[in-house]
C-alpha cells in the first residue's frame, strides 16, 4: 500500500457491475467507483452497469472489455 501518484494517476480502469446482482449490490459497485475517482484522474474511470445481469457477466460486457483491452493495450504480435 502506498499513495497513488506519477503515471499511475492516469491508468485506465473499467469497471463493469450487474444491476440484479444479489451477491454483490450495484451500490458497492457505485461506492467503489467513486472511491476510485478520489484516487486516480476520474475521466479516466468507466463504470458500466448491465440491465438485468446478475452475479456473472453478458455478451453486452464482454464487447465493452474487448474495446477497452484494444483502446488500452499494445497489439500482441
Amino acid at each position: 500500500q502506498g499513495p497513488i501518484s506519477g503515471v499511475n494517476k492516469e491508468i485506465a480502469v473499467l469497471q463493469c457491475h450487474g444491476d440484479c446482482d444479489p451477491l454483490v449490490p450495484v451500490t458497492f459497485g457505485s461506492l467503489t467507483v467513486e472511491k476510485l475517482k478520489s484516487m486516480i484522474n476520474p475521466a479516466n474511470v468507466t463504470f458500466r452497469t448491465y440491465s438485468g445481469m446478475m452475479h456473472s457477466s453478458c455478451i453486452e460486457e464482454m464487447m465493452d472489455v474487448k474495446q477497452f483491452i484494444d483502446k488500452h493495450l499494445p497489439p500482441v504480435d
